[in-house]
């Protein structure tokens, strides 16, 4: 994939030939489209559910080759055109106002835009709700938080253009004020993560001896989504087995390597297939980072207008926004929500959290760890050990 090409170019309306559009222009992959059905006004959190879907049906499964052409995408204060490479043939035009939701995730930018309600008569009180289709477009892209930010800037021109129309000069402040960029700039990476990740001293080796045959008796799980090194994590040992019997390794601690082959960025059943595989030897090698099972986790909001960029159900944190205030406070995907400024929210349900989290601004303190290591720690799942 080739990494994101933009510059600015002036391309004619394809609604009226007279008239110039400018915009910015950026080379990515299209993937494809779908079409989602939404109801009423759904929220931040659903928008993003809907963006994660339009992924899952697009993009292909690992391994398999994955379809896509080479685009140019035009984004200005009037629509969003998706273009081809020589830009002689506009693939999709959509006006700025019918786009409902931006996300970019990793390297894909979902673009989702309105085609349409409806409204129909529901259940025996003839009580009306409003359907509206969604086409989701895909797009990758080296630089989709980029690209993502850029229409998002759009939007906000487009705006401060309206009220000076309208004989409203407050477009300078209003911008200023919706600035969400402002926010990122002030929210720290946190975590005692990061400091172990980027002290060398703090990776160690561990080196387990045991009988050929016998396995290592642990159950890992992935790091989250967010974490500052995606790897595997301990999450519970065998009382009897070797990784046990060494007294080196504490469940939290996260796997680097074994016998010198790096599990960092590979899939969980990757990473078990290799750690059943060194049954058959006599020593094991492991590097390791100590990290306590329980995540802290520090999210600076100036406000409650800022969107906190991630959404939870039944306390687990289920999507994030990428490059948002909450994963550079630590938030990961797959976690479990341990502590709410200094609450236990562990049997609290899940109307209680999402309204504490919606009301909370300042530092917002939480403790998190994966949902994996919390129910095995409570006795709700049982280990399998490898």
């Amino acid at each position: 994939m080739q990494n994101v090409v933009s510059f600015y170019v002036t391309l004619r309306d394809p609604c009226n030939e007279s008239v110039l559009i400018e915009g910015v222009l950026f080379r990515a992959n299209y993937l494809g489209s779908t079409q989602l059905i939404s109801e009423g006004q759904p929220s931040k959190a659903m928008r993003m559910m809907q963006a994660q879907e339009a992924v899952g049906r697009i993009k292909a499964p690992l391994g398999e080759s994955q379809p896509a052409t080479e685009v140019d995408l035009f984004v200005s204060i009037e629509k969003i055109m998706v273009l081809n490479t020589n830009l002689q043939e506009i693939m999709m035009d959509h006006a700025l106002r019918t786009i409902s939701y931006i996300a970019d995730i990793g390297d894909l930018l979902v673009i989702m835009a309105r085609r349409g309600s409806t409204i129909r008569n529901v259940g025996p009180t003839g009580q009306k709700k409003t359907q509206t289709k969604i086409c989701c477009h895909v797009f990758e892209s080296d630089e989709a938080q980029l690209i993502a930010q850029s229409i998002g800037q759009a939007f906000q021109v487009s705006y401060v253009e309206f009220l000076k129309a309208n004989g409203i000069d407050e477009g300078t402040n209003m911008m200023k004020n919706v600035d969400y960029q402002d926010v990122l700039n002030q929210q720290e990476v946190y975590g005692e993560e990061l400091y172990m990740f980027s002290n060398k001293d703090m990776q160690r080796e561990v080196i387990l001896t045991k009988s050929k045959g016998e396995p290592l008796g642990v159950v890992i799980v992935e790091s989250g989504w967010g974490s500052m090194v995606p790897t595997v994590v301990l999450a519970n040992m065998l009382p009897t087995g070797p990784a046990a019997r060494c007294n080196s390794l504490n469940i939290g601690d996260q796997i680097i390597s074994i016998n010198g082959i790096s599990l960092v960025g590979l899939p969980l059943s990757t990473c078990q297939s290799y750690i059943k595989a060194a049954k058959h030897r006599s020593t094991v090698k492991l590097a390791v980072v100590s990290c306590p099972p329980v995540v802290e986790v520090l999210i600076k909001r100036p406000d409650i207008k800022y969107q906190l960029g991630f959404s939870v159900q039944d306390g687990v944190i289920c999507s994030l926004l990428r490059g948002g205030i909450a994963e550079r406070g630590g938030v990961r995907v797959g976690h479990r929500i341990i502590e709410i400024n200094g609450q236990s929210v562990v049997a609290v349900p899940h109307e209680k959290i999402v309204n504490t989290l919606a009301r909370s601004a300042g530092e917002i303190h939480m403790k998190t760890m994966p949902t994996s290591i919390f129910r095995l720690l409570t006795g709700q799942i049982i280990p399998h050990y490898i």
